[in-house]
């Protein structure tokens, strides 16, 4: 069954709930108030299969990238499972601590240096973007960063699919089966997937794409509602074919 069969309406399997959580770039404050709307909302829910899914983008601008880290490490109430997916920050953050320092730049322009800060390190808005202050930089931030943590960012999934939908950060490339589609479209790819109508092979739930508002449509479901920003952090609650939203 493909999302767009006119005759089946996209499901979780049997007796599942799954609570998807959007781009969360350093608000702590807002992914803790989150949990507790999460922890409410599951005590009202018989469902014995309970997900937690985390669309990535932890890190970068916000107030603590760390603390939410550490918050999504730990937080895990009694019958979930958590499935932590990688943004595209976090796929600079990698490709920067491997030594790409055109990587590093490029994250820094996006909030990369708010994150080094988090961490401990010294990072004025006024670096010189030249490679030996970049590679200079990378050392200190290799340095400090938690073997926890950088374990965290190794272990991240590009997707995950679950019943009838699938969980990516950025998208998918149309056209192309879920099972071929390429690592770095599931985490950077904006318009050829915005804009496409077509069916993706499962209902996409995807994050990396502002919007006021959580954005439904007939082949996917946007739920970055640019909480580092709006003070708005959108999570998308999914139970047989009813979809549901809590929000801070």
């Amino acid at each position: 069954m493909g999302a767009g069969d006119p005759d089946m309406t996209p499901r979780t399997p049997p007796d599942t709930v799954i609570y998807a959580i959007g781009d969360i770039h350093g608000r702590v404050d807002l992914l803790a108030a989150l949990h507790d709307r999460i922890s409410e909302d599951v005590s009202q829910r018989r469902a014995l299969h309970r997900f937690v899914v985390y669309l990535g983008d932890y890190v970068s601008r916000g107030e603590d990238s760390q603390a939410v880290v550490d918050l999504v490490r730990n937080w895990l109430p009694d019958g979930f499972r958590r499935i932590t997916l990688k943004g595209n920050h976090e796929d600079l953050l990698l490709r920067f601590l491997d030594g790409d320092l055109d990587a590093g730049k490029h994250w820094f322009d996006y909030g990369g240096l708010d994150t080094l800060r988090h961490y401990g390190v010294d990072a004025p808005d006024s670096l010189a973007r030249d490679d030996s202050s970049v590679a200079n930089l990378r050392d200190r931030f290799a340095s400090v960063l938690p073997q926890t943590h950088l374990e965290f960012f190794e272990s991240l999934q590009v997707r995950h699919h679950v019943g009838d939908y699938c969980f990516v950060h950025g998208g998918v490339r149309p056209g192309i089966s879920l099972a071929d589609q390429s690592d770095h479209d599931c985490m950077w790819i904006r318009k050829t997937f915005l804009d496409s109508g077509l069916d993706h092979g499962a209902l996409i739930v995807h994050g990396h794409s502002i919007s006021s508002l959580p954005v439904v449509r007939r082949n996917r479901i946007g739920i970055d509602t640019g909480a580092y920003r709006s003070g708005v952090l959108t999570c998308l609650v999914l139970e047989g074919v009813t979809r549901e939203f809590l929000q801070t």
